[in-house]
């Protein structure tokens, strides 16, 4: 069985790799070694709200840390009545070709 921080790191790095290792959404990058210095692996759907912490790719989107990361996070911190164009969680996943039914299925086999 994986501690967290092991489900944590395979997560980020399955969703890095998916994306080229650039932000999805503005193009930034690539950077293939130290990634995470340049980007977060967003969990599109809160990781609260999603079955085993939704540490899953189909959950997950490569966006920048400096300016996209901050944008998508606007819609968690609002609780959902506040989010960036193009920012909202249906557009992320849409990006990634997922969607949050995909996610939570396979969230749970995890």
């Amino acid at each position: 069985m994986k501690n967290k921080k092991q489900t944590r790191r395979d997560f980020k790095n399955s969703v890095f790799k998916r994306d080229g290792f650039k932000c999805v959404f503005c193009n930034f990058g690539p950077f293939l070694e130290n990634p995470e210095i340049y980007f977060d692996a967003h969990h599109i759907t809160d990781r609260n709200e999603m079955p085993n912490g939704g540490y899953h790719e189909s959950n997950g989107i490569t966006l920048c840390k400096e300016e996209c990361h901050i944008k998508a996070e606007r819609f968690h911190i609002t609780e959902g009545k506040e989010w960036e164009d193009g920012m909202h969680p249906d557009d992320l996943y849409e990006m990634i070709g997922s969607s949050k039914e995909l996610a939570i299925k396979n969230s749970e086999l995890l």
